[in-house]
């Protein structure tokens, strides 16, 4: 593995302890990793990404950092933080929403709440592209590297989501925060770093992982083999396998930032439980798949949730109902 640089932007580690209600009423014995808590610019699972691209942004002299995401991103969100931090410009391309992951019939209207009003506080400069295919976003991306590299900006650029061998670095280090001592730990799945990365971690250990995915996408799935393979050709350990990738689509709902009845329920139960808040794009559809796999037996044991933060995101998709806070099964 080449010499990794490490900038310290959160709080690590994270929390970790028992849901004592949530835990029996699942029939299993489930506990919680908190990077809700990671104490930078709101919190979240990003933070830790971070800590190793913008040590790679310095160490690279540059001045300005361009990435992409939905409005709502926390990633972008964080990223921002980051570049205010270590004085460097932030510029996003970001769309409300991706074609081809949203029924656009029951799409919400995109609040300026949220993420998109804690971008301008840390000074994000994001020009709003056309709601297209996130192959596109990238593509005007791309167009906004090169716009700044004419302006004499050295440019450090980062993929959607922030996905790459150093993000899944993060997590393999995420994963030593816990130990091996889980059975199951279930967490949600995009880009796939953080899935990846904690794959990795427990590889070889009893300790299996389950990613929940956000996008309406099979295809992921090669996707994180391809991430998993460059990792290992960068680290210098074996690639996982398919059968060392668990990933659950049939959680997503009506698609990408958008929380249908399913993880409604799952965020109130969370919240009527423990006291604690989800996320509605990532962390309910994640526990939604939770409990689903509890109910029906598929998970069993000592089961690690791995909140991956994103609490902003709340405040842009308030509803006008009060969800029950059950899941169907009970």
């Amino acid at each position: 593995m080449p010499p990794i640089e490490r900038i310290p932007l959160c709080q690590l580690p994270t929390p970790m302890h028992p849901l004592p209600r949530l835990g029996p009423e699942l029939g299993i014995d489930l506990w919680i990793k908190r990077d809700d808590l990671t104490g930078f610019a709101g919190g979240g699972n990003k933070g830790r990404k971070l800590e190793f691209l913008m040590a790679e942004a310095v160490a690279q002299g540059s001045t300005a950092v361009v990435s992409c995401g939905a409005s709502q991103s926390n990633f972008i969100r964080q990223l921002g933080a980051a570049c205010a931090v270590l004085d460097m410009r932030c510029v996003a391309a970001t769309m409300d929403a991706p074609f081809e992951t949203v029924d656009r019939q029951i799409r919400d209207v995109p609040a300026e709440g949220g993420n998109l009003a804690l971008d301008r506080w840390f000074g994000i400069e994001r020009h709003r592209v056309a709601d297209g295919t996130w192959h596109e976003l990238e593509a005007h991306a791309e167009f906004l590297e090169r716009e700044l590299a004419d302006q004499g900006e050295k440019v450090y650029r980062i993929s959607l989501g922030g996905s790459s061998v150093l993000a899944v670095q993060a997590f393999v280090e995420a994963g030593r925060e816990v130990g091996a001592d889980f059975d199951w730990v279930v967490t949600a799945s995009s880009s796939g770093s953080t899935q990846i990365g904690l794959a990795h971690a427990f590889s070889g250990s009893k300790t299996k992982v389950v990613g929940i995915s956000a996008d309406p996408e099979p295809e992921i799935i090669d996707d994180l083999l391809e991430l998993s393979a460059r990792y290992g050709d960068w680290a210098g350990v074996p690639a996982l396998e398919m059968e060392d990738i668990i990933f659950e689509l049939d959680h997503v709902g009506p698609g990408y930032g958008v929380a249908g009845p399913e993880a409604e329920s799952a965020l109130a139960l969370m919240a009527q439980r423990e006291g604690i808040l989800l996320d509605p794009v990532y962390s309910a559809k994640a526990f939604a798949g939770l409990v689903s796999l509890a109910r029906s037996g598929r998970i069993s044991g000592r089961v690690l949730f791995w909140h991956t933060g994103g609490i902003p995101a709340l405040f842009a998709q308030a509803r006008g109902h009060s969800p029950s806070g059950e899941l169907s099964g009970k």
